[in-house]
């Protein structure tokens, strides 16, 4: 397959972008069936890091009140769609194999990009009920997508650092089918803690939420996501598709956005 050609295959795809059998540890896969997540420590680099905080702040001030428009606006949160046409920078938000490998692993079949998105809690903001980023899980039914959490801040016990209750991904129904009220704290819930840089992966069964922003900072994150080829996307990249991303982008790129 030539860089020029058509991929038409998830494993054409993964190899093209150099994901392996080995991409991911035993450990990391054994942290995904058991846990439900995994965290990769340090998966940003500084530099880049950088150019994905300087593209969220000019997003942020070049949209104004429009921003998240394609998807979804929030009160108390600052929100960023369609992020695959509006730079370079992200481009690795949906091509790291580390990423993918997880997806693959988790999915454990064709799948696609279903969004990337950026959210940051305001200061006094963020709290949210346990819930899932999906319908609630039929018994033995397969799991569809992933979710991720590219941290652009440190996660802190005091920013609104997302908690989340291990290997809840396992069970059928939703969180309020458990918990009396999914406001409240969960006995088994921790908390995402981590420097900037920061990537945490998990299956979309597993529960989790925000908690409160209570510094005066905000806390910026990015949430590419990965959902099974027969689902509709969040954002139908084939209707967002700018020309210009579509001929800089690689044909394995394309496959992932679905858009050849």
């Amino acid at each position: 397959m030539t860089q020029q050609g058509k991929i038409t295959a998830i494993e054409e795809a993964l190899a093209a972008l150099g994901v392996t059998e080995s991409t991911l540890t035993a450990d990391e896969k054994h942290a995904l069936d058991e846990q439900g997540y995994v965290v990769f420590h340090d998966l940003i680099d500084q530099e880049t890091l950088e150019k994905l905080r300087n593209k969220y702040e000019e997003l942020m001030e070049k949209e104004g009140n429009s921003a998240g428009t394609e998807f979804h606006q929030e009160a108390g949160a600052r929100r960023l769609s369609d992020l695959v046409n509006k730079g370079e920078a992200f481009d690795l938000c949906y091509t790291h194999p580390k990423l993918l490998a997880v997806a693959y692993h988790v999915i454990g079949r064709a799948f696609k990009l279903h969004s990337i998105n950026g959210r940051d809690a305001l200061p006094g903001q963020g709290h949210q009920g346990m819930h899932s980023d999906w319908k609630g899980r039929e018994e033995n039914e397969p799991y569809h997508a992933i979710n991720t959490i590219w941290l652009l801040d440190d996660f802190t016990v005091e920013n609104g650092a997302t908690r989340f209750v291990p290997g809840t991904h396992k069970l059928a129904g939703r969180p309020a089918d458990y918990m009396q009220d999914t406001q409240a704290a969960h006995p088994e819930e921790q908390l995402v803690i981590a420097k900037a840089g920061a990537v945490f992966a998990y299956n979309v069964h597993l529960w989790h939420g925000g908690t409160l922003n209570r510094t005066s900072q905000t806390r910026r994150v990015l949430h590419p996501s990965f959902v099974a080829r027969e689902f509709k996307q969040q954002l139908n990249q084939r209707e967002y598709i700018r020309k210009s991303t579509y001929d800089r982008i690689s044909p394995a790129a394309r496959y992932l956005l679905d858009v050849d």
